[in-house]
């Protein structure tokens, strides 16, 4: 067994907890497009004035999902071709029997991220590792506009 010990950093910030969400719209170009939007959460924590608690960051749709990872070139060609691995749009997926936009591979592919992300913040900012990024991605056959909700509950400065 590992022996695995608690952070010595302890935090508590004290105060009324506050609900506040926003949202971010942007367009994709489909097929696993990958959108990082990490620097636009950051700035609405930034602009909620909260400085402890959570980041829930949910996608409305069948169609795109949300993870972390490192945002550079290499990474995000690697995800996308997992992921023309693992669900190949050429398959058959009985979605399309019934559906003639042919996206059933897209369906099974956010089903398997999820869409959703909680990220805790400290002192205003997101509790990110060095290279993690949070990553919007589009598994749509087609250019599509997006929403992304972002929810922060916390306690303010």
């Amino acid at each position: 067994m590992r022996n695995v010990q608690a952070s010595e950093r302890a935090t508590a910030v004290e105060g009324p907890v506050k609900v506040i969400t926003r949202s971010l719209g942007f367009s994709t170009s489909g097929d696993a497009d990958l959108v990082n939007i990490t620097a636009s959460v950051g700035s609405l924590l930034e602009e909620s004035g909260l400085a402890a608690g959570s980041a829930t960051i949910f996608v409305p749709g069948a169609t795109g999902a949300l993870t972390t990872l490192e945002f550079e070139p290499g990474v995000v060609a690697d995800f996308r071709r997992l992921f023309d691995r693992l669900v190949p749009a050429t398959e058959e997926y009985d979605h399309n029997k019934t559906h003639p936009d042919l996206n059933g591979h897209a369906h099974v592919r956010s089903g398997l991220l999820g869409p959703s992300l909680v990220v805790p913040f400290v002192d205003g900012v997101l509790c990110l590792g060095k290279w993690q990024e949070i990553s919007f991605v589009c598994f749509d056959n087609r250019p599509r506009e997006r929403t992304v909700i972002v929810q922060f509950m916390g306690v303010a400065q």
